[in-house]
């Protein structure tokens, strides 16, 4: 078997520094900070971006969380914006079938996937709310500026390159069933690849650079009252989503102040609640347990003590929390940090929970739904059974990383059950060993996603898989294939306040990843 030795540095900045799992996207938000904007700014800059780059991850119709760090203030804050069920849910429209459901989670089968593909699997979308949340609180930037590269980018169509096509085709059996997404994504009916020798192919997005557009004159507050949300209706009901209008109108973000969680020496800020943090914080206080003393570098008896933190909270987590006992298959979520040269720190994670959502684009506003209903178990009378209005467990966890030295890091990653443990790794990295972002992004990890097996990358030396293997029961390994998600994908963001200096690492095997600095490096 081959194997590729891949590097992505990391940059370096005297500015601000944008991380996105797309490269256009961190460039909008990196001009953002250019023009004046701070770190939040920058940060609803990219998001929106997002939407128009890589549009099956996240977008208008999905959710997400955010962390940020004021530096004038010295506190952080969370702000949560999930997906909400609808107000007429109705659990008898989700019998149970024979399997398990065909997509992230392991729930029951229910008939014909009501609960992952099409209109019966779609919740109420928190995007929209939560980016204008953050813009009205910690905004600097006028709406329309912010609004302004997501714009600009839809309106001149996706550009598909491989990565896009591989994505598409990924999902082709399930957009192929859905006329509205079908026409768009799959035009001609086949996956958009282009000819060997001529121009990579476009996908129009006119629908979305119009609703982008609206959005932006008449702002965040229109997606749930107003004409755009009366367009918005009208585009779900063409569909047969049973969004109502007070779903929209009642939706509301959740804001607090956070308190934060010491590991080792460090402060460590995530959010709580229906989200992976208080997962991520016991793993923390797992490991302190279980390796009281870490070695200079990583080693085999620190990497089982990792593995069997995160299996302990893991093991909580399945319990008490709601959560599937399967992670195997990979979310579409992304996750993006921004620091600015005023030392303010964001971790924004946002999805549409699978690849292409529901698979529903809406036809007249261009936006792809969620699939939220998914993130519900469909078995009664459990934790995270389905109930109308309700908010499901998901495993989004931003998180904020305040070093005794005076660093600050953002960091959080996608990938579904492999969030907190490629998070809680380079946690470990940073404070256990001392590494910087790009060392500790370039690190081999070990993946926990349930109670028992434990997957190591097959990049670790081949000294600790042994010893690993001496530890750990049930240890497989893995090479990262086509879709860089076995071990989550991470991404970092660091400000040093006594150099003023800003690091941006993106996760080496995602091809489209990227750090943007403000400014010139330095």
């Amino acid at each position: 078997m081959e194997h590729w030795s891949i590097r992505k540095p990391a940059v370096h900045t005297q500015g601000g520094v944008v991380v996105a799992q797309h490269a256009l996207a961190a460039e909008a938000g990196a001009k953002v900070l250019a023009r004046g904007g701070n770190a939040v700014d920058a940060a609803i800059a990219t998001g929106f971006a997002l939407s128009a780059v890589e549009p099956w991850m996240s977008g208008l119709g999905g959710c997400g969380f955010m962390t940020v760090y004021l530096a004038r203030e010295n506190r952080s804050y969370a702000l949560e914006f999930g997906v909400r069920a609808p107000g007429a849910l109705n659990v008898n429209d989700y019998p149970l079938s024979t399997g398990f459901d065909s997509d992230l989670f392991a729930w029951p089968g229910v008939l014909e996937n009501r609960n992952v593909l099409g209109p019966y699997s779609v919740a109420v979308p928190g995007f929209v709310a939560g980016l204008g949340e953050a813009a009205k609180r910690f905004g600097t930037l006028s709406w329309p500026q912010l609004l302004a590269p997501a714009i600009a980018l839809a309106e001149q169509g996706l550009c598909v390159d491989w990565y896009s096509s591989l994505k598409i085709a990924s999902s082709a059996a399930d957009i192929a069933r859905f006329e509205s997404t079908r026409s768009v994504y799959l035009p001609e009916g086949h996956v958009p690849m282009g000819h060997w020798a001529g121009s990579p192919p476009v996908i129009e997005l006119k629908g979305l650079a119009k609703t982008l557009a609206q959005l932006a004159d008449q702002g965040p507050a229109s997606f749930y009252q107003g004409d755009l949300a009366e367009r918005v209706l009208a585009d779900t009901a063409s569909v047969g989503i049973g969004l109502s209008a007070e779903d929209l109108a009642s939706y509301r973000v959740h804001f607090e102040e956070l308190s934060g969680a010491s590991y080792r020496d460090a402060l460590i800020y995530t959010p709580a609640g229906l989200c992976a943090g208080p997962s991520l914080r016991q793993a923390l206080t797992e490991l302190e347990q279980y390796l009281p003393n870490p070695p200079m570098q990583p080693d085999g008896n620190s990497t089982a003590a990792t593995a069997a933190s995160l299996q302990a909270a893991y093991a909580d987590r399945l319990l008490q929390m709601g959560d599937s006992h399967d992670g195997k298959i990979p979310a579409c979520t992304t996750h993006l940090n921004v620091t600015d040269r005023n030392g303010n720190v964001v971790a924004l994670t946002q999805t549409l929970l699978s690849v292409f959502g529901s698979r529903l684009l809406l036809p007249d506003t261009g936006i792809l739904m969620n699939n939220g209903i998914m993130w519900f178990d469909p078995e009664p009378g459990r934790p995270n059974s389905m109930a109308p209005g309700k908010q499901p467990l998901c495993n989004m966890c931003p998180t904020i990383v305040a070093e005794p030295a005076g660093p600050v890091t953002a960091l959080g990653a996608s990938g579904g059950r492999r969030i907190v443990s490629s998070i809680m790794q380079l946690i470990s990295f940073i404070a256990d060993f001392s590494m910087d972002p790009e060392k500790a992004m370039h690190q081999p990890r070990v993946d926990v996603s349930g109670v028992s097996q434990v997957v190591a990358d097959a990049a670790f030396d081949p000294a600790i898989l042994q010893a690993l293997g001496e530890k750990v029961a049930d240890l497989s390994t893995a090479d990262h294939g086509v879709y860089p998600s076995l071990f989550g994908c991470p991404s970092i963001a660091r400000f040093d306040p006594a150099s003023g200096c800003s690091t941006g690492a993106a996760f080496v095997q995602s091809p489209l990843a990227a750090a943007v600095a403000e400014l010139v490096d330095c």
